[in-house]
């Protein structure tokens, strides 16, 4: 029997990855309320963001981020406010507190 490589279960892995990132990313959103805090914005996950509202950032939550234990995440989630990729935008450029 030959043994099996990265390779061989590439593309598996890589779909499984995403699935989990996608599950977890929702998981997030859940737990925060499910919409942006400011707006209220709710239509698409994906135009939602996970802000830091304070300087003690362990590990960005963005799709990369979302690779770590449920655990990890909710402690990191925690420091953190939900708004959508505009309000987020408008918070970076001091328009919107």
């Amino acid at each position: 029997m030959e043994k099996r490589t990265y390779r061989d279960r590439a593309e598996y892995m890589i779909k499984a990855v995403s699935k989990r990132r996608k599950k977890i990313k929702e998981m997030a959103i859940n737990y925060k309320g499910g919409k942006c805090c400011i707006c209220g914005y709710d239509k698409c996950n994906s135009a939602l963001d996970f802000h830091h509202t304070n300087g003690d950032k362990q590990f960005g939550l963005s799709v990369r981020g979302l690779t770590r234990s449920w655990d990890r995440t909710k402690t990191e989630l925690d420091k953190c406010i939900l708004v959508c990729a505009n309000c987020h935008r408008e918070i970076h450029e001091g328009i919107t507190q």
